[in-house]
């Protein structure tokens, strides 16, 4: 074992390229491949260049010139500090004046002020961000301060309810659940310790500890971070614009693996399913009752039949669930897939309590022996998810549960809930204290999942479902969830504000239990179906609640179960575009739901979170309030077409949408293609063969394109060797009104349809056009008088361009 205290990592090899005068601190700054070592007569710190436009700086000496042992860091993937610091090394430059030193990557710049080493950030020249106090070190911890311009605004802390602009808030950095939380929070289950300004640059804090993240309350001119310990470290992100903001900073911290498919199915989930015979039962129900399913989540009864007293057995409680396998294995013939929970909280009375112990796979006290404590469900140790024992004891019975069928993975509690300050992790063989590592234990949870599926299970996609995590989660495949919401309309109404605060650091994933999870003592209708409106148009589709009220519609009467059926199968038909979007995610950084400063006027929209876009077509503006017989939402400029009925509305105001039960205020923007299919009950019966391009066509869009990406659904290396096909969809409206489609192609798969039936529906029209051809040759053409829609179907080859021309 390592005392932490002794370790030191500084290496300032390379050429001296000044030094400084006896006036100031920095006394030489040497540069190697992409990293600038800085000596001064206190502090000593790198900063290194990374790729998409961003630094890290982190400090290696204290205050007082003394060694400092940095943890390794949690928020960048591990091969950036190596390979990418390598590949971009040709193209720094270090600039030295008599005040500071420049080192300057692309168009962005960090200058080290030689007689304060206080570091000020620029893009194209402009200085956009400047330490206030940096980096510190001392024997209360770890701190970062930057100074914060008199109308800068800014997103950060991850999960919390305080409005989008969380300036003027100070906030824990630790993780902790918020039981049935409702339009206030200032502490939730996934706390990030990152904020992402209006003036586009980002900081992230690579800093796992417990601690506090003050965004200009104390002092309003100042952006504080502060730590129990822990690394000195953090990572600079600059952008020209808030999308580049975005896509930079998930490029740097890691993007989303491509998930499965499946993710995009409608779940079956409750607190809980108690017997093999209701899982059956239930997804039984929803083939009878033609509502599409995908996968079926176990809680924590499929281990123990009482909330307590179990929670660690890792295996079936076999008089609930007598033949677990037979189950999955017809399960899987449905092709519906099977989902446990598990948690890191191994009970004294569990049945692997021996097991754990001997294994020494349990966080401990100093003298070694594991560290129990109570809380809510008995006395308990934890699994210590950072040593090499824990990891490997935890792993063998995941291992157990995967060669059984299990296709998806739960891990419940990952804050961790309950996380004494003094317990004793032990870390690349060095003793860390929870309160040191405390924000990184779902993180490092999820890895160890995650990586092992992948090695496991090669040509697999892993589902891993977690509420817990830290800075670059995403990168393990993390698809977190909002937490234990109140089933309220205040439950319901933050969920938008929780969802985009997370995507835009990366995990586009983020979504509420559909309906609400804790309390309600009646079923309110209205409730549960805006709910289930709003996840239509979300990342995963997910009713999931405490079972005194059935979260499944299969459990409901009409008009409720209808309108719930007709979503989700408008969820099935909208595959296309929403299988886009999470290929779109994994190779760009783009988030499925967007904040609507990132497509239109950001100083505008920066702090809106009643509406939202869902990728670039679709406008979403939830109903979060009961007996509405309107709802009121601001358009940004533009034109827009009611999504359900193509009434037409004109942007740059605020508009009334009548409500009816049946419908949702979305709106599509004129220009967007929208690829769809008809539905399937499965998404394992999805294809692209055949599908509908919708195009809302008006005249003040004289051009606008798309890119529908597809695979083969299944492959988990479809990023990283492009096997992808990309079609992509121009359309352009000439003088005299003509408007001309044209469709082609790039990239291909595996099993790849080499001919695609393509039905182009346009939506926008006043009139049936003229005619219509397909590359120069007359079409027939399907106009709908009552919809004003004009519909043309065509083949389309592989790679052959497609030209589609509407006569006015």
């Amino acid at each position: 074992m390592i005392d932490r205290k002794q370790r030191v990592a500084l290496a300032c090899a390379g050429l001296a390229f000044f030094s400084a005068s006896t006036l100031a601190e920095v006394q030489t700054a040497t540069l190697e491949n992409a990293t600038l070592t800085i000596d001064t007569d206190t502090n000593d710190f790198t900063v290194r260049a990374l790729h998409n436009n961003s630094f890290q700086v982190t400090y290696l000496t204290d205050s007082e010139g003394t060694p400092y042992a940095n943890l390794p860091s949690m928020a960048l993937p591990e091969k950036t500090l190596s390979a990418v610091s390598k590949n971009i090394a040709g193209d720094i430059e270090l600039v030295a004046t008599e005040t500071t030193v420049t080192l300057k990557f692309n168009n962005i710049a960090a200058h080290v002020d030689k007689a304060t080493h206080a570091i000020s950030y620029a893009v194209n020249g402009k200085v956009v961000a400047k330490e206030q106090g940096g980096l510190s070190i001392s024997e209360n911890g770890v701190s970062l301060s930057f100074t914060l311009d008199e109308n800068e605004k800014l997103y950060g802390g991850g999960q919390r309810v305080l409005g989008m602009d969380r300036r003027g808030h100070s906030m824990p950095l630790y993780n902790k659940a918020h039981y049935g939380y409702t339009t206030s929070s200032n502490q939730m289950y996934y706390g990030l310790s990152a904020v992402m300004s209006s003036k586009n640059y980002s900081v992230l804090f690579d800093n796992t500890a417990s601690g506090t993240l003050d965004i200009g309350k104390t002092n309003s001119d100042e952006l504080l971070f502060s730590a129990q310990g822990g690394r000195a470290s953090y990572i600079m992100v600059l952008g020209e614009s808030l999308e580049d903001t975005v896509t930079s900073t998930v490029a740097v911290t890691g993007k989303q693996p491509l998930p499965p498919r499946w993710l995009l199915g409608n779940f079956a989930s409750r607190f809980g399913y108690k017997s093999q015979q209701q899982v059956m039962d239930v997804v039984d129900q929803f083939n009878q009752q033609d509502i599409p399913v995908d996968a079926v989540v176990l809680d924590l009864y499929w281990f123990g039949k009482d909330i307590k007293g179990h929670m660690g057995n890792l295996s079936w409680d076999k008089e609930a669930f007598p033949e677990p396998e037979a189950m999955i294995a017809s399960l899987r013939e449905q092709d519906v897939k099977t989902v446990l929970i598990t948690e890191p909280f191994i009970l004294t009375t569990s049945k692997q309590w021996d097991s754990a112990t001997s294994a020494n796979a349990l966080a401990t006290k100093d003298d070694g022996t594991p560290y129990t404590f109570d809380f809510y469900f008995g006395n308990t140790g934890l699994v210590d998810v950072f040593s090499e024992n824990g990891q490997n004891w935890f792993w063998q019975y995941y291992e157990k549960l995967a060669a059984q069928g299990v296709a998806g993975w739960w891990g419940d509690l990952g804050e961790p809930e309950v996380h004494p300050d003094d317990i004793q992790h032990m870390w690349q063989s060095t003793k860390v204290s929870g309160a040191e590592v405390h924000n990184a234990y779902g993180h490092q949870w999820a890895k160890t999942v995650y990586n092992n599926l992948t090695a496991l299970q090669p040509n697999t996609r892993p589902f891993v479902l977690m509420r817990s995590g830290f800075l670059g989660s995403q990168r393990f495949g993390m698809v977190p969830w909002t937490g234990d919401v109140s089933r309220s309309w205040g439950g319901l109404k933050p969920q938008v504000e929780l969802a985009l605060q997370m995507s835009v650091f990366g995990l586009a994933y983020t979504h509420s239990d559909l309906g609400g999870f804790a309390g309600g003592e009646t079923f309110d209708a209205e409730l549960y179906t805006r709910w289930l409106q709003f996840g239509t148009f979300s990342p995963v589709f997910r009713p999931h609640a405490q079972d005194n009220i059935a979260p499944e519609p299969i459990f409901h009467a009409d008009p409720v179960k209808s309108i719930a059926r007709d979503f989700i199968k408008l969820r099935y038909k909208m595959l296309p575009y929403n299988y886009s979007l999470a290929i779109e995610n994994s190779l760009t950084g783009m988030p499925l739901m967007r904040p609507l400063a990132m497509a239109f006027n950001e100083d505008k929209w920066f702090e809106d979170a009643n509406s939202y876009m869902w990728g670039d077509a679709f406008l979403v503006s939830p109903v979060t309030e009961p007996n509405k017989s309107a709802w009121q939402t601001s358009l940004p400029e533009g034109v827009w077409f009611d999504f359900f009925s193509d009434t037409k509305y004109q942007g740059g105001q605020m508009v009334e949408y009548p409500l009816t039960q049946e419908n949702f205020p979305v709106w599509v923007k004129a220009g967007a293609f929208v690829p769809m299919v008809e539905s399937v009950s499965r998404t394992e019966a999805y294809s692209a063969k055949a599908f509908t391009m919708h195009y809302w066509h008006d005249e003040s869009v004289s051009a606008s394109e798309y890119t529908f990406y597809d695979d083969d659904g299944v492959n988990p290396n479809t990023v990283e060797k492009g096997l992808y096909s990309a079609l992509h969809f121009t359309a352009t409206t000439t003088k005299n009104g003509t408007l001309e489609l044209i469709l082609h192609s790039d990239g291909s798969y595996i099993g790849m349809p080499k001919t695609r039936e393509v039905t182009y529906v346009v939506h926008g029209l006043s009139k049936k056009p003229r005619s219509a051809s397909v590359n120069d040759k007359a079409a027939d053409m399907r106009w709908d008088d009552e919809k004003k829609t004009l519909s043309v179907t065509f083949l389309s080859d592989y790679q052959q361009e497609v030209v589609v021309t509407l006569a006015k």
